[in-house]
């Protein structure tokens, strides 16, 4: 079993990615705001994979083991936090969203110059201003709970080898030898979704992988199991809140 790193220090800094590449598991002592300014991030913890393109921000509390992946070229723009200031007063991760004002002081705040002092006041307001932008953003789960029930974990990872699988869940059921109702319970109970949630969920989020890697949009539907690619815009765009041509590298 590869050995966890213990950093304690949760760096705040920029730095870039290339298509595919990835942190190993690792902690810190402190909390971290993670960004992708570029690309699509996603973040794996012991509770499942959290997504973020470039309208969310992933929250990772202290202590929580962690490890990145990079889908297309990524912009990694790390924001550390010290245990005792906890804007969000969250244990958990989550995914946030990222306005334009909060976006920019991500930026600015991670980008600085290395001769600047963190503790000048020039920084200590820009600081100011990002931890009140954080305490108000909204949470907007694009996250893909782990399953700890054996059936339930054959069921998820028949999906995620093919999320265009449209298979019904007593179809799926009769495969892995479990009935329709109990599946249902359990992606209640073990997910705290039902079981069309985390399909779309797994879809949009191999949807948006797709799109960092520059896959044209009606590719994507058909791929990723949408019946059309306005059906796949419509619920992309009501999920992100704009169209999946935003997160392609061309656009």
């Amino acid at each position: 079993m590869k050995e966890i790193r213990h950093e304690p220090v949760a760096p705040t800094r920029t730095q870039w990615l290339a298509p595919g590449a990835a942190i190993d598991p690792h902690r810190h002592d402190d909390h971290q705001i993670v960004y992708a300014g570029r690309g699509v991030l996603a973040v794996t913890t012991s509770t499942g994979l959290w997504i973020a393109p470039a309208t969310r921000a992933i929250w990772v509390p202290a202590g929580t083991v962690h490890a990145h992946q990079a889908h297309g070229e990524l912009a990694l723009h790390l924001v550390g936090l010290p245990a005792s200031e906890n804007p969000l007063n969250l244990a958990e991760p989550a995914v946030l969203t990222v306005g334009p004002l909060l976006r920019e002081l991500i930026l600015a705040h991670t980008d600085a110059p290395p001769d600047e002092s963190p503790d000048s006041p020039e920084r200590a307001r820009l600081r100011a201003v990002l931890l009140d932008q954080l305490r108000v953003s909204p949470q907007q789960p694009v996250h893909l709970p782990t399953p700890s029930s054996p059936q339930l974990k054959a069921v998820c990872e028949i999906l995620r080898t093919n999320p265009a699988d449209n298979r019904t869940l007593p179809a799926l059921g009769r495969e892995v030898g479990a009935s329709d109702r109990t599946l249902s319970r359990l992606f209640k109970a073990d997910l705290g979704m039902t079981f069309p949630q985390w399909r779309t969920q797994l879809r949009l989020y191999r949807a948006l992988v797709l799109l960092a890697e520059d896959t044209p949009v009606t590719t994507v539907a058909h791929r990723c199991g949408w019946s059309s690619a306005s059906a796949f815009i419509d619920v992309f765009r009501r999920s992100f809140g704009h169209t999946p041509g935003a997160h392609q590298p061309r656009s």
